[in-house]
């Protein structure tokens, strides 16, 4: 096989050109086209292919024995499993303009889009997850598993439901936050081999709701017991929204959702190093490619972890895939390699997502007997790892119990990080940092549907961190200079401490609520015996699980303002405008008093020293910290210099934050 060297702009690229049997992709088809401008002046004119894939992957082959159902999967006459994926590529129009990286952001349900890169870099992302049909979303198609003669293929499927509308009637059987997802149907409609329960609290005891009072109907324009409907669910009397719903059921018909993995493997093999499909046509970025990069963030980012852990970073013909790895506020993994898995899922709960390994350095995970294992044993195994740069903030550890990724499940000590991954912890963060930005003293706005919080959303970002550490990563990956040492809490510095206000020493501030019991607990399910609990992959035969033990769990300790002291702080946190937190409290609904899912919070501090002292606040004011608010922005100004100078911040990007420090309306 011939590996001619191609000159792309300044950089020396290595061309493969594999034979077709070497990337599963069968048939790329781009259905449109359009012009992008520059991201910025200078930099290349862009065009965005909006298009379609087509793969086959071979259900023998060890990569892809591992995907859940793959053996019961529908048949092409060649003996492999088809499927199909949407892609979006942005790509510099003059090839020579191009970076060498690609980067691959995974989708979250379904959503994303690709841009012109001002550093010329080709942007790619597609379709991974199977239960999505959207036609504005990014979806793939999968077969529906069968069993012999063409028999389905069933399971018990557990549903939750929450915050319905008032006394509905009815409501829909899906599953999914953000863009939900139809659940599988059901065998039977008979509700005696069902069950439904309700709960006034995740801790309360479930309540069994005698079968004769509900029925797979719907019921918004015919009264109980309604009209036959197997996509819904009709209840006697309404639902109270104050209450959560579970459902237990036997479904059929299993998508093999894992096929999402290979997908994202096969496309990317393809954009690496191919010259063609098996159609003949060509690869729109064949020579272009030299260090494939995989991002994903929050769902996307559980996705990155898993599909590294499973193996799916070494394409069919043996090779690496990606070269680096960004998953980006991730605590989990994605439960997407299960039958009837519900991969948008958020770690609510019965929720499965946390039951394989967590960690990136060899544990055993004596706490729930399942052995000494790590994200990267399959990848370190045939040498295709790539370099890791993991990124998260608090709002992980209070809402997505991330805890165990750094100190085990026993909580006992901080563990090892191995040569290939760098952490870098953003403290006093909300999920995925503020989306607005600046030095809102109201705090920031919450997004559409968002639940109701007791405190201010949190308005400190950390876009402008993580685009510093990208970069880190891209140079790591790309020229071997090593980023910078990782940052985050641990235990043997004091950081992580148990979860309450008296150990993270909250400060007593008036009208703002505790942090006790905000944390989202960590609970050991047993699933059955038909469940993978290394790979989180098979099937869930005991629903709803059996909860074995509580895991313990730490959160980072804070400063006397109630802001986080580890890690690598923002402009925002290092110049503050109020008290910053990775948890809120849920004001209205179910759960109404505990932890407002993965929203942070905000309490400004008082603008003046009189303003402080009549409301008994015991942080210093505004006025006291910057004097006006021209004192302010010089802060602001300074600091901001100072991450440019130790690589936390791009100088672009400083220059934005001072000017929305001028522009704010702090201490006006």
């Amino acid at each position: 096989m011939t590996r001619p060297t191609l000159r792309i702009g300044s950089v020396m690229l290595l061309a493969t050109l594999p034979t077709t049997a070497d990337a599963r992709l069968t048939r790329l088809i781009v259905e449109r086209t359009e012009a992008v401008a520059p991201a910025r002046p200078g930099a290349p004119a862009y065009r965005i292919l909006h298009g379609r894939y087509e793969g086959q992957v071979d259900p023998a082959d060890p990569h892809n024995r591992i995907i859940t159902d793959i053996a019961a999967a529908p048949r092409l006459s060649n003996g492999r499993v088809a499927y199909s994926a949407t892609f979006a590529i942005a790509l510099p129009d003059d090839p020579a303009r191009t970076s060498g990286f690609l980067m691959y952001d995974v989708p979250n349900r379904g959503n994303g889009a690709v841009a012109a890169d001002p550093d010329g870099h080709v942007r790619v992302i597609s379709g991974w997850q199977g239960d999505i049909s959207a036609p504005d979303a990014q979806r793939l198609t999968v077969p529906v598993a069968s069993g012999p003669r063409g028999r389905p293929l069933t399971a018990t499927v557990l549903q939750r439901f929450t915050d319905m509308p008032a006394g509905a009637a009815s409501i829909a059987i899906v599953g999914g936050i953000g863009r939900p997802t139809p659940r599988p149907l059901p065998v039977s409609l008979d509700t005696r081999r069902a069950r439904l329960f309700r709960q006034s609290s995740d801790a309360a005891a479930p309540v069994n709701i005698a079968s004769g009072n509900w029925a797979f109907a719907d019921c918004r324009t015919t009264p109980f017991p309604g009209r036959p409907d197997p996509t819904q669910l009709c209840l006697r009397g309404g639902f109270d929204n104050g209450q959560a719903y579970t459902l237990v059921y036997r479904g059929r018909g299993p998508q093999v959702l894992g096929l999402g993995f290979a997908a994202v493997r096969d496309l990317n093999a393809f954009l690496r190093s191919a010259a063609a499909d098996d159609a003949g046509t060509p690869n729109p970025v064949a020579g272009r490619i030299r260090w494939p990069i995989l991002t994903g963030t929050s769902q996307s980012g559980n996705f990155v972890r898993s599909f590294i852990a499973l193996g799916f970073n070494q394409s069919e013909d043996g090779r690496r895939v990606f070269d680096g790895a960004n998953p980006n506020i991730a605590a989990r993994q994605v439960p997407l390699n299960i039958r009837f898995g519900v991969p948008g899922g958020a770690a609510g709960l019965y929720e499965p997502g946390s039951e394989g390994p967590l960690w990136w350095s060899r544990y055993n995970d004596t706490a729930r007997g399942r052995g000494t294992a790590s994200l990267l044993d399959r990848c370190r195994a045939t040498a295709t790892c790539p370099r890791i740069v993991e990124t998260f903030g608090s709002a992980e550890f209070w809402g997505l119990r991330m805890s165990p990724n750094l100190v085990g499940t026993d909580a006992s000590a901080d563990l090892p990080l191995p040569p290939e991954v760098r952490r870098y912890y953003f403290p006093s963060v909300t999920h995925g940092g503020s989306y607005t930005g600046g030095f809102p003293l109201a705090g920031d706005k919450p997004y559409p549907g968002a639940p109701a919080c007791t405190l201010a959303w949190n308005p400190n970002p950390s876009a402008e961190t993580r685009r510093a550490v990208l970069k880190a990563l891209a140079d790591w990956v790309s020229t071997g200079k090593a980023p910078p040492p990782s940052r985050y809490p641990t235990m043997a510095a004091g950081d992580l401490v148990a979860p309450t206000a008296r150990a993270i020493g909250w400060p007593a501030i008036p009208g703002a609520p505790s942090p006790d019991g905000k944390l989202n607990t960590f609970l050991d399910y047993d699933f059955g015996p038909a469940f993978d609990y290394r790979d989180l992959s098979g099937v869930l035969s005991r629903q709803p699980p059996a909860v074995r033990r509580t895991i313990p769990s730490l959160v980072p300790r804070v400063d006397s303002d109630g802001n986080e002291t580890a890690g690598v702080p923002s402009v925002q946190l290092l110049v503050p405008i109020g008290t910053y937190t990775g948890w809120n409290e849920l004001a209205q609904g179910f759960g109404k008093g505990g932890g407002c899912g993965f929203v942070g919070g905000f309490v400004p501090f008082a603008k003046t020293e009189a303003d402080r002292r009549a409301a008994r606040d015991p942080r210093p004011s505004l006025q006291s910290r910057y004097r006006d608010h021209a004192g302010f922005v010089a802060r602001v100004r300074a600091v901001a210099a100072d991450q440019v100078r130790q690589g936390w911040l791009l100088a672009d990007d400083a220059k934005k934050l001072v000017a929305q420090a001028e522009a704010s309306d702090v201490l006006r």
